[in-house]
């Protein structure tokens, strides 16, 4: 027995210990605190008797659990916290850490790259949250298992409570789209979602641009004079020109549509990463063609300024703002005010290209 725990408590503890137990949680209400145990019969609750002050009671527990999940009584090891975000678990047994009642051990099992569908169960059991959600799902076994389709509809539903939180509204639609796992139907009500909160377009047009991109769902059509420039543009394009290959794909249904959402987004960014990322995800989709030769032979004079704006967007990265965020923390229209010369250049560029 664990003379620092209540008499029931701890007779009730070494009968639930003696089982095979999957992962643990401990509600810490003050009027009724209780354990909650995964087994594999199913869930299992002992209600709490705290004979001290609650948190000193629960550190009691937490190091009865320790002890004998890790063989540590003095509770989850501290050097285990450090560890947590640094992926360096993969020489301890992953699942004894979920048997701890430690919040922390479960965001440690949750960072594990060596995290798989079945112990993603139990950790979700365990500490159901956006993060670890997100997380789980960054984890291709674990998109890829039974997990994927729980964690998809649980960040979905909760998608739209993100509000104000920018950074979160951005990995929560990226690890959605890179898992694979979103329904034709729910990647098209987050686009739509762009319409008023145009941070989650940030995601779509960050993987429009990967090396096996993703399609923007809803497209435009393509430009109504696209054949005629592309058969302008034939002989830079054979020659690779670069901004020829710019000014193709932008002229595209899918062009056409990256450059209506680019614009919205730079229209009203309302935090620096959204800026950051954005102008990154612009440079990026538009770079990723051509050889660069920019041997432009004197032909197309007449589409000079489109092939112009083509390289410009190009061009584009975090690095045309970074002086400006360097002396600035600003968000919101401060910091559009003071981004104004950048943006506005980029803006004029992206209405050079898209349908008159």
């Amino acid at each position: 027995m664990n003379d620092d725990l209540s008499p029931e408590d701890s007779f009730r503890l070494q009968v639930l210990l003696a089982q095979n137990l999957k992962a643990v949680r401990i509600e810490e209400a003050e009027a009724s605190p209780t354990l909650h145990a995964l087994t594999d019969q199913g869930e299992a609750s002992i209600p709490l008797s705290p004979n001290c002050r609650l948190d000193k009671y629960l550190r009691h527990v937490r190091e009865l659990l320790s002890g004998h999940a890790l063989g540590s009584p003095g509770g989850y090891p501290v050097f285990l916290s450090r560890w947590t975000r640094h992926g360096q678990m993969e020489g301890l047994n992953l699942g004894r850490l979920l048997l701890t009642g430690e919040p922390e051990a479960v965001v440690a099992v949750v960072h594990s790259p060596a995290l798989g569908d079945e112990l993603a169960r139990y950790a979700w059991w365990a500490m159901p949250s956006i993060e670890n959600a997100r997380l789980m799902l960054s984890r291709e076994k674990v998109a890829q298992g039974t997990m994927g389709p729980v964690l998809v509809d649980f960040l979905v539903e909760h998608l739209p409570f993100l509000q104000d939180a920018h950074r979160d509204i951005m990995d929560t639609v990226l690890v959605l789209l890179y898992s694979g796992s979103l329904s034709q139907d729910n990647r098209e009500a987050i686009w739509r979602r762009g319409k008023h909160v145009n941070t989650h377009y940030v995601a779509f047009l960050e993987v429009a641009g990967w090396d096996v991109p993703q399609a923007l769902p809803l497209p435009l059509p393509a430009r109504a004079d696209a054949d005629t420039i592309k058969a302008d543009l034939a002989p830079l394009l054979a020659a690779g020109d670069s901004a020829a290959t710019t000014l193709a794909r932008a002229l595209e249904a899918q062009g056409q549509t990256f450059l209506a959402a680019a614009a919205e987004i730079l229209e009203r960014p309302e935090t620096q990463e959204v800026v950051n990322r954005a102008l990154n995800a612009i440079g990026r989709y538009f770079g990723s063609g051509g050889t660069g030769s920019e041997s432009r032979m004197n032909v197309c004079q007449k589409l000079e300024p489109q092939l112009e704006a083509a390289a410009n967007l190009a061009r584009l990265s975090d690095a045309v703002v970074a002086p400006i965020f360097a002396r600035s923390t600003a968000i919101g229209s401060l910091m559009r005010r003071k981004i104004e010369p950048v943006v506005n250049r980029a803006l004029a560029d992206i209405k050079l290209l898209r349908a008159p």
